[in-house]
């Protein structure tokens, strides 16, 4: 990313029939504190400088501070379009350190996986609502918004929260499904069974939708490749790679549904690879919601009561803490189990030396978590492989050469977060 600050350099290969304009980081279409310098000949694009940092927060170095199981708390707010994803590679990559990938419960997989792919509609629906919009395609964005509510609506029944939940924590996930779940996710999967379509009669055969996606923000296979550039983008040159399926995770290698491609390495093909990936993900959410209804009272942390926590959860009947019954065991009687409970709290488990890296597809493309223990009770280092940022860089290849009307349509088919590309 050249840092576009040095006007000197810009101006030096300036030609007086050229235009400097600066695109962000307080332009919407930018979906985000991103600035770009875009130096125009006429409504042609010559070059682009891109300065990211404007969301810097710091989130990896901060992992460093804090316990193995608070780290989580950090990485679900850097993608926060996909929180569950960024807990989900950073508890794997944790618990293969730990060498317990085999004894994460069941029933946690499963949630694990339906979440995900909750949350992978939720994101995707951003995506195109909000590329819709930079359009003038109003309605779409704002019935996308609608199934979003819906979608967060499922995450604050589950998790207590519609973003950053840090649910998804190493040993399996926080606390099980609350009673009348179940039978929500399958209206919620009735729902969207009937309202998907609209995106597509709205979106694919319009003849204004598709002159401004076709051949705009082209990028072959072969583009994709030297720039990293994974998800959606990837898939809508024909090339099928999807993690679940070559990698397979959290038991993705049980679920039936296909990997989606288009042929077309445009923004109408992202658009069009995103929509039918949705149409998948219910049908994995589905699965899980037959599974889940055949797991009641299954555990959904580890065993390992040295490392599952928090400790022996039980939420009260106002569902704002521990119950009661719960508290009185621990805090009157059983001093070993009050003991167990404040170290592991307060101290936290402590994990082998070593390094690991662990990949999922996230919304986005490959979402890695390389994980560095020195023995202790907190990381040694932590890094994430963000898809926006790799992603980002294909940016000057899409659009140098095109016209400045198209940028934003280039953009929202790329789909970053600035979250996820500052960190």
């Amino acid at each position: 990313m050249t840092d576009s600050a040095d006007w000197a350099n810009v101006l030096a290969d300036l030609d007086t029939d050229q235009l400097v304009v600066n695109m962000g980081p307080q332009h919407p279409s930018t979906h985000g504190p991103m600035r770009f310098t875009l130096t125009l000949d006429g409504e042609t694009i010559t070059d682009v400088r891109q300065t990211i940092g404007f969301l810097h927060t710091g989130i990896e170095k901060n992992m460093e501070f804090r316990s193995w199981v608070q780290g989580v708390t950090f990485c679900t707010r850097m993608d926060y379009l996909s929180p569950f994803y960024n807990e989900a590679a950073y508890s794997l990559a944790v618990e293969r350190l730990l060498g317990i990938e085999d004894q994460i419960p069941e029933k946690a997989n499963v949630m694990r996986v339906l979440l995900m792919e909750l949350n992978r509609i939720s994101s995707h629906l951003v995506a195109i609502g909000s590329g819709a919009m930079d359009l003038g395609a109003i309605t779409v964005m704002t019935i996308s918004m609608r199934e979003r509510e819906m979608t967060l609506d499922l995450f604050e029944l589950i998790t207590g929260l519609r973003m950053n939940h840090a649910f998804i924590r190493p040993g399996g996930v926080a606390q099980d499904l609350p009673p009348g779940a179940l039978d929500k996710i399958r209206e919620y999967i009735t729902w969207m069974n009937k309202h998907l379509k609209e995106y597509a009669e709205l979106c694919n055969a319009n003849p204004i939708f598709k002159a401004r996606l076709q051949n705009v923000g082209y990028l072959d296979l072969v583009g994709c490749m030297a720039l990293g550039v994974s998800g959606p983008i990837l898939r809508a040159t024909g090339y099928g790679l999807d993690l679940r399926k070559t990698q397979p995770y959290c038991g993705y290698e049980k679920y039936d549904f296909e990997v989606q491609t288009w042929d077309t390495a445009d923004a109408y093909g992202r658009h069009r690879v995103r929509l039918n990936e949705m149409h998948e993900s219910l049908k994995i959410v589905e699965q899980c919601a037959d599974q889940l209804a055949k797991m009641d009272g299954d555990p959904v942390m580890v065993a390992d009561k040295k490392i599952g926590w928090p400790s022996q959860l039980a939420v009260g009947a106002d569902g704002m803490g521990n119950s009661l019954d719960h508290i009185k065991h621990i805090m009157g009687e059983s001093m070993e189990a009050l003991i167990h409970h404040f170290k592991l709290v307060t101290e936290g488990f402590r994990v082998p030396a070593g390094q690991a890296y662990v990949a999922i597809e996230s919304p986005r493309g490959e979402l890695g978590a390389h994980v560095v223990s020195d023995g202790g009770t907190k990381p040694y280092r932590v890094h994430f492989r963000d898809p926006s940022f790799s992603n980002c860089q294909a940016v000057p290849a899409m659009t140098i050469g095109g016209q400045v009307a198209d940028f934003v349509v280039v953009l929202a088919s790329i789909d970053p977060i600035s979250g996820g590309v500052d960190r």
